[in-house]
């Protein structure tokens, strides 16, 4: 129903200067849309390049149509090819698809004729010397499956007199897939029976596949984000079933003199979604001693978190079977370097013996356990050790350091200090040892652990990171 606003005049054709402005614009726009899709740098693995891709491409055969349709409407005419000629994304075809994209059919029931438009013709890659089909030849055309569609729409349209609107596909005779999208009407003689029939027949085959690109990109999109989603839900929960649940600091040996105030802590990235092969966890061992250690494995996800489970598990059972930190380390080097999922780590094991209060310990490729005493802060002079599954044989050397009441030792992994041009790891480490004032007021390893937290938990961390702090009792 028109609107009222203009139920009171005729509609007038619009002003040449507009449309010619609007084509203007439409050329304009299509040629930044293009310049934005040749832009777009896609490979295999980027799903959401590729859905970004497929949107262009899309917009690029909407702008198409827009400037041929205004074509049109400026000339009251069918598309001339001179007034539509905008770029197209495949060169290849781009000058037969504007020509031909819109075709127009007559069929005569009465006489049994069938007119066939120019365009119609070039569309189904028929010769006009072979004529235009019958009505009933035009279904074999088609794939077998839609025949049935271009069946019940003739029937509709012939018997009902009900209008035409759908789509199918043909096959033209140089074996070319077609979809096409017909529309029309049938004509009525002065006693309402049909006459003739009608239709504009429009090649959508780009359009389709343009729409069909960017459907598939973007499933393909989010059943990646599905995965990482379940990926990241599962090393989460693997992580936690893992790790230590430490609510606040726990003291071992008990009741005992020297024994240790530990607390720990994990911080997660701060740029990625994923769960590293980070640890830390500490132990009370059957001849009263107490096990520290903090790791890290290279990757992220499932396969970090398994395999940081595997090395946490085989790390336990060797030290409560008393094995030295510096052996214990050999171990872990075999036992990553025959893995079935090839990595590299990094850890640091510590053996702590409360009745003489000496520290025995090992890395491996691992920053140095930092040593606070009385407001001051060094880190230990590390023994000789290599990354985890780097060589093959390695041997790893064994310190030892004896400690006072009172002092406080602090693990980490290496993602608790940023590393950049402008941040280096020994920036990191300069940090920490500056909290030697404000760990010496500390009432407990966990006070520690938030003042740490405090000091890098905003940081902008490309990895997540362990820090495990103990505290030497009186």
């Amino acid at each position: 129903m028109p609107s009222h606003l203009f139920a009171d005049r005729p509609a007038q054709p619009p002003e040449p200067g507009s449309v010619d402005a609007l084509i203007s614009q439409t050329r304009r726009l299509r040629g930044e849309v293009d310049a934005v899709r040749r832009d777009t740098v896609v490979d295999d693995d980027d799903a959401q390049g590729r859905w970004q891709r497929a949107l262009c491409d899309l917009a690029v055969h909407h702008l198409d149509d827009l400037g041929e349709h205004l074509g049109q409407l400026k000339e009251g005419l069918p598309p001339a090819p001179e007034l539509v000629e905008l770029p197209r994304a495949e060169p290849e075809t781009a000058t037969e698809d504007r020509q031909t994209r819109v075709g127009s059919a007559e069929w005569n029931l009465l006489t049994d004729e069938v007119s066939w438009s120019d365009e119609l013709f070039q569309i189904f890659g028929r010769s006009p010397e072979a004529g235009a089909p019958p009505l009933d030849e035009l279904g074999s055309t088609l794939f077998s499956e839609d025949q049935p569609l271009l069946t019940a729409m003739v029937t509709a349209c012939l018997v009902d007199g009900r209008p035409m609107d759908g789509e199918f596909r043909i096959v033209r005779a140089d074996g070319r897939v077609r979809t096409l999208h017909m529309r029309g009407e049938p004509v009525l003689d002065a006693d309402g029976c049909t006459a003739s029939m009608w239709a504009v027949l429009r090649d959508v085959s780009d359009l389709r596949r343009s729409q069909r690109a960017v459907r598939e990109s973007r499933d393909s999109l989010e059943r990646r984000r599905e995965i990482a989603q379940t990926e990241r839900r599962l090393a989460v929960e693997l992580q936690e079933a893992v790790l230590p649940p430490w609510g606040g600091s726990l003291r071992f040996p008990h009741n005992s003199t020297g024994a240790l105030d530990t607390a720990a802590h994990y911080l997660p990235s701060a740029t990625s979604a994923l769960i590293g092969g980070d640890w830390y966890d500490a132990l009370e061992l059957p001849d009263g001693r107490s096990m520290l250690t903090v790791g890290d494995l290279t990757g992220h996800g499932v396969t970090a978190t398994s395999g940081m489970a595997m090395m946490l598990g085989a790390l336990r059972g060797m030290a409560m079977a008393g094995i030295e930190p510096g052996p214990l380390m050999g171990w872990l080097n075999q036992l990553l370097e025959t893995s079935v999922q090839p990595a590299l780590g990094s850890a640091v094991c510590c053996r702590y013996d409360p009745a003489r209060r000496v520290l025995s310990w090992a890395q491996a490729g691992h920053p140095a356990p930092l040593l606070f005493r009385r407001g001051q802060g060094r880190a230990l002079q590390p023994p000789e050790g290599v990354l985890l599954g780097a060589t093959s044989g390695a041997t790893y050397g064994q310190a030892e350091e004896r400690l006072e009441a009172g002092d406080v030792l602090v693990l980490h992994t290496d993602g608790l200090t940023p590393r950049s041009i402008e941040f280096s790891r020994t920036d990191g480490t300069e940090r920490l040892l500056a909290l030697a004032p404000r760990f010496s007021a500390a009432r407990s390893a966990q006070d520690c652990v938030r003042m740490v937290i405090e000091e890098f938990g905003e940081s902008e961390r490309e990895d997540d990171a362990c820090v495990l702090v103990a505290r030497v009792g009186e």
